[in-house]
């Protein structure tokens, strides 16, 4: 059986006249779009703009929630009460999933954006607070997140499924976490570079951590940050690179 590898990439970040981006050019390259639901980033026309464009492609469809920062990007972290933050989440995901049936398609699951996704990653508080509004949004949606960390489980004994996910462009710690983007290092611009990395993680399990040692991640899908200098040329890479390796690119999820 031909092994098979999902891309993501967040997407439908633009606002009004600020663009982000080349949704056009990633939803020709990824499998899964994360696209943002206007709290960190993203106007309604040109969530809707993405959406239509990934129907039309066949790329899955994830829901891009975040804390209410577009000043930030939703990188800030928010230490927000779980009312407020069941609310929020729910809130973006009825909003995207109204504008997906819009455009012809659906939301298949949900990746957190940000200081959100990291913050859950450790913090079982909003985990649990992320995954409920899930719950009560949808139960069918897959939580998308980082690959070890226990918000996975939180999701797991909710009755979610979920997909674990490694980033083709960040360093990692010794520990598994994502090195801070205020460390030197923290983003890897070097498209070849990147493209190894994830064909060693789709071979093996394995990457090296910026101290050189090697850890061990089960990752089901591989983010390109559609908002680094150079997306487009790093996603290429990546996929060029696992296809050669026989790596088949397919998404988690139905379109």
């Amino acid at each position: 059986m031909t092994p098979t590898i999902d891309l993501n990439s967040d997407l439908g970040e633009s606002y009004g006249a600020w663009t982000m981006g080349e949704d056009e050019t990633l939803l020709g390259l990824v499998s899964s779009a994360n696209v943002a639901c206007g709290f960190h980033a993203g106007d309604p026309a040109g969530i809707l703009r993405t959406l239509k464009a990934a129907a039309a492609r066949g790329v899955a469809v994830g829901a891009h929630v975040s804390y209410p920062d577009r000043v930030g990007f939703g990188r800030r972290d928010m230490d927000v009460a779980s009312e407020e933050l069941v609310a929020d989440v729910i809130y973006q995901i009825g909003a995207l999933q109204r504008l997906a049936a819009v455009a012809g398609t659906r939301v298949a699951y949900v990746k957190p954006h940000g200081a959100l996704y990291n913050r859950i990653a450790a913090d079982p508080r909003q985990g649990r607070d992320v995954v409920e509004a899930m719950v009560l949004a949808d139960p069918t949606l897959i939580l998308m997140g980082l690959a070890g960390a226990p918000v996975l489980r939180l999701a797991e004994d909710a009755g979610l499924r979920t997909v674990s996910e490694a980033f083709a462009d960040r360093a990692y710690t010794p520990a598994g976490a994502l090195l801070s983007r205020r460390e030197a290092g923290a983003v890897i611009h070097d498209p070849d570079r990147v493209a190894a990395r994830m064909a060693r993680l789709a071979a093996s399990g394995e990457i090296e951590a910026v101290d050189g040692s090697i850890i061990r991640l089960r990752a089901e899908s591989i983010c390109i940050h559609g908002d680094s200098p150079g997306a487009v040329a790093i996603a290429k890479a990546v996929r060029a690179r696992l296809e050669a390796e026989g790596v088949a690119i397919r998404s988690f999820a139905p379109a």
